[in-house]
């Protein structure tokens, strides 16, 4: 009885356990069908999305192919008339051409009426000439050169031409900057809206024409490449703006890799075309472009390239402004520790911080930040810069005449060595001449003169003196001493009636000789200015003075 209780139990636990084994059996396949229903039901859902959004291209497709077939249908209608406009317009401007090179013009003639008879003429190496002849009045040729442009018969041929031009002078390396100029104007007159960054509008140039623009751009492209072998770089900020406006408006992107219009775009993104261009080029992701610009330190030109590429999102121009003007002040202090606090690191340090705080300003308001960046204490430290900076250059050049001063007092004061510098050098042997012409008669005379003031304090620039001392009022020195020395000097050589009218008081009488030859004003009493250098000995002699 117990045994077959035994058998029955574990039967019974056979069973629940086959029972269990069944409800995990149903359970999974109950969870595998609800995943399988729920991927059927999102493919049925996501082919029906499909199907609606391909039904809708459908109908775009078929109102664009009605709208093309319409269009094309007014086109062909109105070929004829715009074929004898054309054609009208072409005679047109032939015989215009023919006309200018029958016609003589002025010298003065009007700056329009020139640019449109050498477009006519199209005569590039005379628009070029002309162009940089009047590069100063460049408002004005701007102003002109559109319009003179639509009356050349071939307007891409006559810019392709002055390229030409432009290279072959290039190779030559002689007039490049004006001619670079000129081309530069010619690029920017055919393609206007080459210079907003926008894609080039209208029918595309005739295969001939755009066969020999991208000639005239590989040329131009071997030159970099042969001037960045030979170490100098790849071109100058404008003439990239100029090649990449080319490349643009012919059409020309496809013919050059990505990696190269990048290289070229970092490489001048200071020139604020070159943002608006970068967005026309199309290559890549502009925004490594502008981690690249911010990773440099060059936070001005990222934040143009974000406001034209539209990632101000991404990259935050305020955050970007506070970065430049921590990373400039930390620069500028830099170069004051490596200078010692000099007078010229100061300089450079202030340039430095000057021209930072005047990017930012003008970044801020071309994209009209004031309400988000405030500029007032950005101004105030301009101001102050700027005081500083004309305070320096002032004390500058007070030292710089100060110097000059006392150069001009030694050479003045300090020749007694080997006659002194300059045109004062012809004194001493004039003042020499006449002071030995009787020194027996004029020794024995004339005693020792009055103390006075010495003519070298008085007036120390026009003369050359050998030694202070000679008419030093603190010592009482004769005139045999300071006449009769081979080396002694004089202001003014004393004239010989003066000598020789001395009467019955000499302390006067070497009074009155002594302040006659000594002050400068008492040469206007001989009748003139002294003429040292055609001076002659005096035709009278007196006869030696009898005791």
């Amino acid at each position: 009885m117990g045994t077959e209780l035994v058998v029955a139990t574990h039967r019974v636990q056979k069973f629940f356990d086959d029972l269990e084994a069944q409800k995990a059996i149903l359970s999974t396949s109950t969870k595998l069908y609800a995943t399988i229903s729920d991927h059927f039901t999102a493919l049925q859902k996501s082919l029906a999305e499909k199907f609606k959004s391909l039904d809708s291209k459908i109908e775009s497709l078929e109102s664009r192919s009605r709208q093309t077939l319409e269009s094309l249908d007014v086109r062909e209608t109105s070929l004829a008339e715009r074929e004898a406009s054309a054609a009208a317009r072409v005679s047109e401007q032939k015989y215009a051409a023919l006309a200018e090179f029958g016609r003589i013009f002025p010298a003065n003639l009007d700056i329009a009426v020139t640019l449109k008879s050498l477009c006519r003429k199209m005569d590039s190496e005379g628009l070029l000439r002309f162009i940089v002849t009047k590069r100063k009045e460049s408002v004005s040729l701007r102003a002109e050169i559109v319009p003179a442009m639509a009356e050349a018969v071939d307007a891409p041929r006559l810019v392709l031409d002055a390229l030409e031009v432009f290279l072959e002078t290039k190779a030559k390396k002689v007039g490049v900057t004006d001619k670079r100029w000129a081309c530069g104007l010619l690029i920017q007159a055919l393609f206007p809206e080459a210079r907003s960054g926008s894609r080039p509008k209208g029918p595309a140039f005739a295969r001939s024409v755009v066969e020999r623009a991208a000639g005239v751009a590989d040329r131009w492209k071997g030159q970099m490449d042969e001037l960045s072998r030979s170490g100098g770089g790849t071109l100058g900020a404008a003439e990239a703006v100029m090649f990449v406006q080319m490349v643009i408006g012919f059409q020309l992107k496809e013919k050059y890799d990505e990696e190269f219009y990048k290289k070229l775009v970092m490489e001048h993104a200071a020139r604020r075309d070159m943002a608006k261009l970068a967005g026309a080029l199309q290559f890549g992701d502009i925004g490594d472009v502008i981690d690249e610009l911010v990773k440099n330190g060059k936070e001005i030109e990222a934040i143009y390239f974000a406001f034209e590429s539209g990632l101000t999102e991404r990259f935050p121009p305020i955050s970007l402004l506070k970065s430049y003007l921590k990373n400039s002040k930390k620069n500028a202090s830099t170069i004051m520790k490596n200078g010692n606090n000099s007078v010229a690191a100061s300089e450079e340090s202030s340039t430095l911080e000057l021209n930072s705080i005047r990017a930012v300003i003008k970044c801020v308001e071309d994209h009209k930040l004031e309400s988000e960046f405030t500029l007032d204490s950005l101004r105030k430290r301009v101001t102050a810069l700027e005081r500083a900076k004309a305070d320096r250059k002032k004390n500058s050049a007070a030292a710089s005449s100060k110097s000059n001063n006392k150069r001009s007092y030694g050479s003045g004061g300090g020749g007694g060595g080997r006659g002194g510098v300059g045109s004062s050098s012809s004194r001493p042997a004039k003042a020499a001449k006449y002071s030995n012409a009787h020194p027996s008669s004029f020794n024995r005379r004339i005693p020792n003169p009055p103390p006075q003031h010495s003519p070298v304090t008085r007036y120390p620039g026009p003369y050359n003196y050998p030694s202070p001392t000679v008419y030093d009022g603190a010592t009482s020195v004769s005139y045999g001493t300071s006449y009769g020395v081979a080396r002694a000097q004089s202001p003014v050589a004393l004239p010989q009636q003066h000598i020789y009218s001395l009467s019955g008081d000499s302390s006067m009488a070497a009074s009155s000789v002594f302040r006659s030859g000594g002050s400068y004003g008492g040469q206007t009493s001989y009748g003139g200015p002294y003429d040292y250098a055609n001076a002659t000995p005096p035709s009278y002699q007196p006869p030696p003075y009898q005791q």
